[in-house]
């Protein structure tokens, strides 16, 4: 194999997120030309000066990010359409990381948003895949929460983790949400509050199931050069992998790319999980979270439950995760769910947080999964980004 370019000089800049909504009658368009309005406003840039494009969405149908330049009035020469459900975010850095690098744009938008009408839930679960519309569906196995359930409980019989392991995660990112105004569920929850709440599938509960909502996250990419002279903060780029239907022959999912591409992470970066000061990890479910602690080798494998009794997740504890609440407390806005760990962990470096900022964060660690079919995730990455 050849050896990876790496991705010194680029930076990720002016992370915008569009204030969440329960339900809404707005197309995914409003929501992601408010997303590249806002976006250009707080960096003090004309639309012209953003010559890429990169796109996430569930609900643009029938359109791509090619009529997004009709709809938005501008002229891009590299667009990318990334539809990798809450892996997107990763795979649109990569993609626009490695444009800039190959000098086909100079800023790329990197945008992801979705509406959320009170039907929108049932036709997407019911049209997500073929394999679900094939295999799950007609049996009633509708959506992530029965895959996911039969994950969850495959992975607490397994390794010995019960509900309240899973459930400390659940618990410590409401009180990062607490903070975080654009979170839709903010209010105190305790360990009891959450083994108290009715299940869903089991043995998933309602707190382990996001909430699906309208709304759009965002942020561009481009070198340090460029960041400097428009006077905008940044984080740098340090690494980014990615792996698609990791570990096919896995009977049952317990773990996903990021085992198979962590040791390739951590050496771009040139660091160990030791000096990651906080982990923006994707989160549907906690479970899902867990995985991720050991295939990106904070534990080993079945080791999470002891992780997670031993460390305090909030923004002010010994290991942060999810700083704004992620997406079980804020709420879960379609493809804007798998950029939401990039816009919050920029937020963080750049000191910007809108809400609880975490001390001395230099080097932040933020992953993504997404396209659930009824066995397992497809697609995995993580990237580093430092101050």
């Amino acid at each position: 194999m050849r050896r990876r370019l790496g991705y010194d000089g680029i930076v990720v800049a002016v992370p915008v997120s569009v204030p969440y909504r329960r339900f809404s009658t707005r197309t995914a368009h409003a929501f992601l030309g408010e997303l590249l309005r806002t976006m250009l406003a707080r960096a003090n840039l004309p639309k012209a000066r953003i010559d890429g494009l990169c796109v996430s969405s569930f609900s643009l149908a029938p359109d791509t990010a090619i009529a997004l330049t009709e709809h938005f009035g501008m002229s891009a020469r590299w667009v990318d359409h990334v539809p990798f459900g809450g892996a997107s975010g990763i795979v649109a850095l990569h993609r626009a990381a490695r444009a800039v690098q190959a000098g086909d744009a100079e800023i790329v938008a990197c945008l992801a948003g979705d509406t959320n009408d009170p039907d929108a839930f049932r036709r997407s679960t019911a049209a997500f895949s073929r394999f679900g519309q094939d295999a799950a569906y007609p049996y009633g196995a509708s959506g992530t929460n029965a895959a996911v359930a039969l994950l969850t409980d495959h992975y607490m019989r397994t390794f010995g983790a019960e509900a309240a392991d899973l459930g400390r995660i659940c618990v410590a990112q409401r009180t990062n949400a607490g903070a975080y105004p654009n979170a839709l569920l903010r209010s105190a929850m305790t360990m009891e509050d959450y083994l108290a709440s009715r299940p869903i599938a089991e043995p998933l509960r309602l707190f382990d199931c996001v909430m699906p909502c309208a709304g759009a996250e965002g942020f561009l990419v481009m070198h340090r050069e460029t960041a400097e002279a428009e006077g905008l903060p940044h984080a740098s780029l340090l690494g980014l992998v990615e792996r698609h239907n990791a570990y096919p022959d896995d009977p049952i999912q317990t773990r996903a790319g990021w085992a198979d591409g962590r040791e390739d992470l951590y050496a771009q970066a040139g660091i160990g999980p030791d000096r990651i000061d906080f982990a923006e990890l994707y989160d549907d479910y906690p479970v899902v979270v867990a995985i991720q602690l050991e295939d990106l080798g904070f534990c080993e494998k079945g080791e999470a439950k002891a992780f997670l009794a031993a460390h305090d997740l909030t923004n002010a504890g010994t290991f942060p995760i999810n700083t704004c609440g992620g997406q079980l407390s804020g709420g879960q806005a379609g493809a804007a769910g798998g950029y939401l760990g990039v816009v919050e962990a920029v937020r963080q470096l750049t000191d910007a947080a809108e809400g609880a900022p975490v001390a001395r964060a230099d080097i932040g660690l933020v992953t993504g999964f997404g396209m659930i079919n009824y066995d397992r995730g497809l697609s995995a990455g993580a990237a580093i980004l430092s101050r």
